[in-house]
């Protein structure tokens, strides 16, 4: 059984990738009411990533001596402040402003709810248990996002955020009554937490977790449009699709979980493999709305089954500090989205089209590829020599 405090994590979890990612679906509506482009309204979603970058680091150094319960609510009420402003924005620059303060919360909730749900279950199953607390991340994208797009489209977007918030106050009490309060804070405060920043072996998980998301976020921030121009959706279409998305999202969380716990390394090269071969498919059947609805599920499958092991991985090198490391992957990987989106909105503004974006993602898939395969390289090196060192007589 699923322990309560994990679930009542991800039911904030879940509320946080509501108003995450049903941006992408509003896109076309939020530019026609705040007159703007739809690559400028895509500019919202760099925001909030950017605010996730920028807000990682400085929530992880003032939470970082209180107790993690403590922290996890402050962060849940920033949250519901900023997600009101979203919703009473009367203009493109304050929705920006409304975001960039919700993102605030982002990097520290999930660097600390990745630290608190593996210190709660066996050894064995931590992957499994941080793959939990993302899976309301990942359900958001079933449920979340597509009726918030839907509500969106029926009431205006402004209700999606009103509904983000009652989600969100939901999640808050779960929190309240289901977290034990005995968490601690920092445990080696931040000059230690500082220090781990330094060495390769947690640099380079984060470094693979930007590139990670500059693939995803390269195409799937522009999705509706390529879906309603090249696949010729509509746009209650476009919903089923971003379900679709949503369930493959899940799946491939889940299975990520499971497998990493045996061998995390491999598990992220294949799914980076994966993403290769699934984004150049894309390339070809998005021009049918059928395949393209099918390719986009296993795009969401293959993108999502590193998202937990990469947390761990970043966790697991930074043992004698793990909260500014955990809470800073997060903002790795929405750096990752910050560029995607940006680099995906350049390329649409110099003329490439919707459908030609997957081919970027795939090339940028190939380099978190090749990063990941060097650290496994690297990694089988130092067992082969542990080995040796242990076999060598004495």
């Amino acid at each position: 059984m699923v322990p309560l405090p994990i679930l009542a994590l991800a039911a904030a979890s879940f509320g946080i990738g509501t108003t995450e990612f049903v941006i992408m679906g509003l896109l076309p509506d939020v530019a026609r009411s705040l007159d703007v482009t739809v690559p400028q309204a895509g500019y919202l979603v760099s925001g909030y990533a950017m605010g996730v970058v920028v807000g990682a680091p400085l929530m992880a150094m003032a939470t970082a001596r209180l107790p993690r319960k403590t922290a996890l609510m402050a962060l849940m009420a920033i949250f519901l402040i900023g997600n009101i402003g979203c919703a009473l924005a009367p203009s493109y620059w304050l929705l920006m402003a409304a975001r960039v303060l919700t993102a605030f919360a982002h990097g520290a909730f999930f660097g600390i709810s990745a630290v608190v749900a593996s210190d709660l279950v066996p050894r064995h199953q931590r992957t499994q248990a941080v793959s939990l607390v993302f899976a309301g991340l990942t359900i958001a994208n079933i449920l979340g996002v597509p009726l918030g797009t839907a509500l969106g489209q029926v009431t205006g977007w402004r209700s999606t955020f009103v509904a983000v918030v009652a989600i969100g106050v939901v999640a808050g009490l779960a929190m309240i009554r289901f977290l034990p309060s005995g968490l601690p804070g920092s445990p080696g405060g931040l000059t230690a937490e500082f220090r781990a920043l330094r060495r390769w072996p947690v640099l380079l998980p984060m470094l693979i977790s930007v590139v990670s998301s500059i693939s995803l976020f390269g195409t799937f921030t522009y999705i509706a449009p390529l879906l309603e121009h090249v696949s010729g959706l509509t746009p209650q279409a476009v919903t089923g699709a971003l379900f679709v998305f949503g369930i493959g999202i899940t799946l491939g969380n889940f299975a990520g979980g499971r497998l990493a716990d045996k061998s995390a390394l491999a598990t992220i090269a294949g799914s980076f493999l994966m993403v290769v071969l699934v984004m150049v498919a894309f390339a070809f059947t998005s021009a049918s709305a059928l395949p393209a609805v099918l390719t986009v599920g296993v795009w969401g499958f293959v993108a999502f089954a590193v998202g937990a092991p990469l947390q761990l991985w970043v966790v697991d090198a930074a043992t004698e500090a793990p909260n500014l490391a955990s809470t800073l992957n997060q903002g790795a990987f929405n750096l990752g989205n910050a560029l995607g989106a940006w680099i995906g909105g350049v390329a649409i503004s110099a003329g490439v089209g919707y459908a030609e974006l997957p081919w970027i993602s795939a090339a940028v898939a190939m380099v978190a590829l090749g990063l990941t395969l060097s650290a496994r390289g690297a990694s089988l090196r130092q067992q082969a020599d542990d080995e040796l060192v242990c076999d060598t007589p004495t």
